[in-house]
């Protein structure tokens, strides 16, 4: 079996926004916004796209928007709800780079705790980014107080989630998350915590910068 074979059958029952982005698409805007990217330069790469809901969001922002998903069914309710996009099946594990280019801004949310090879995704995004571009990444946050937390009322098993088919098998810290996006080349990685107070937030972002001089 092909590694994009192992997660083409992801499930997406929609092509709505999910409730993750209810607190991550808030913080996730006011990032790229806040980069003021020029009309000519708002082209953004969204890297494990689903079912294109995130990427019609920045769409609407004046991005041009192109993305991949390993998931046909998530890629199929993209091309069917929002055309304007340019999505197409894929994955990280694929050479992405050397067939779309690279981008002022790839945004990857909710997608690096469902990688089997997490350097190889992390050498992609890289590839992505052009200099002087930023990658936005999210994951499910965990830190010492937010799993003692778990521990302490049970949730563990739900959170974790093992019988979820095809779900989350890396779980990050801002240290481990920092350090993969720092061995595969970004600098200047900076965190935002989202949902929650931040002791016991939902989501990390990651801003991760590429260092250069913009195209």
């Amino acid at each position: 079996m092909g590694r994009q074979e192992e997660i083409s059958d992801y499930v997406y029952e929609s092509a709505t926004l999910n409730y993750s982005h209810s607190f991550l698409l808030p913080t996730v805007r006011k990032i790229v916004l806040g980069l003021g990217l020029e009309e000519e330069r708002r082209r953004l790469f969204d890297l494990g796209c689903g079912n294109g809901s995130v990427g019609n969001e920045f769409h609407k922002l004046g991005f041009d928007v192109t993305g991949v998903d390993p998931s046909s069914q998530g890629v199929t309710l993209a091309k069917a709800h929002y055309p304007h996009l340019k999505i197409a099946q894929g994955s990280a594990y694929d050479e992405l780079a050397a067939t779309y280019g690279q981008f002022p801004v790839v945004t990857s949310l909710e997608v690096v705790e469902h990688t089997y090879f997490p350097h190889k995704y992390a050498s992609t995004l890289f590839s992505l980014v052009q200099p002087g571009g930023v990658a936005v990444v999210s994951t499910p946050y965990h830190g010492y107080l937010k799993n003692l937390a778990l521990a302490l009322s049970g949730a563990m098993d739900q959170h974790f989630s093992p019988l979820w088919d095809h779900g989350h098998i890396k779980f990050w810290s801002r240290a481990t998350l920092g350090s993969l996006l720092k061995q595969a080349g970004f600098s200047d990685v900076v965190f935002r915590r989202v949902g929650r107070i931040p002791a016991l937030a939902k989501s990390l972002i990651a801003v991760a910068r590429r260092d250069g001089t913009p195209s």
